[in-house]
């Protein structure tokens, strides 16, 4: 009879790595879920599909988002991996019923966005005319004229740095806009 000689220290440590973390699958199978619950904010606005469905789907779509959250707590992955499964279908589900409703997705010419600090939802339109016509006490809504205020005020450092670094992305601003140093003037005295 022979005898079975255990896997060495370093065997089960490989063993071990050749699965993904638990971090890593986890971020993995909720990247999939937000993806699927940004393409119904793109379709419907957001915050907008879950109030369009009957409150019996409501509070059904509601209550799977508290047992997602109730498993992220556990930090069990194969929990997370069935309830993220679940809220997919809940999303699917609530689309199904908008369109089934006769519910229409946002129109084209609205573009909305949730602020990264604040969490609040902003809706950009075209004009005054589709401001007025899509406005809720909700969401903020504003013009492309608007914004190009915001955009003068900004002074020319962003718009040159724009320009300069085709692509750029402005992900920050920090601090007060300035106007331009009149160095005819020179700095004030501080006394």
């Amino acid at each position: 009879m022979k005898r079975r000689i255990p896997p060495s220290r370093k065997q089960v440590q490989m063993t071990q790595a050749a699965y993904a973390p638990m971090g890593v699958t986890q971020k993995s199978v909720l990247e999939s879920l937000d993806e699927t619950a940004h393409a119904m904010e793109r379709k419907w606005g957001i915050g907008k599909l879950r109030l369009l469905v009957s409150e019996d789907l409501r509070s059904r779509f509601d209550a799977q988002g508290e047992k997602l959250n109730a498993a992220l707590e556990s930090g069990q992955q194969n929990l997370i991996d069935v309830q993220a499964e679940g809220m997919k279908r809940a999303w699917a589900a609530l689309d199904k019923a908008a369109e089934t409703f006769g519910c229409k997705p946002v129109s084209a010419e609205i573009w909305e966005v949730r602020l990264p600090k604040s969490n609040r939802v902003v809706a950009i339109v075209r004009n005054n005319e589709d401001a007025v016509r899509v406005a809720t006490p909700m969401r903020e809504t504003w013009t492309l004229q608007e914004i190009s205020h915001l955009i003068e005020h900004a002074g020319h450092l962003v718009g040159d740095i724009k320009r300069t670094f085709p692509g750029a992305e402005i992900t920050q601003i920090h601090g007060k806009t300035q106007e331009p140093f009149d160095w005819s003037k020179g700095d004030d005295i501080p006394f």
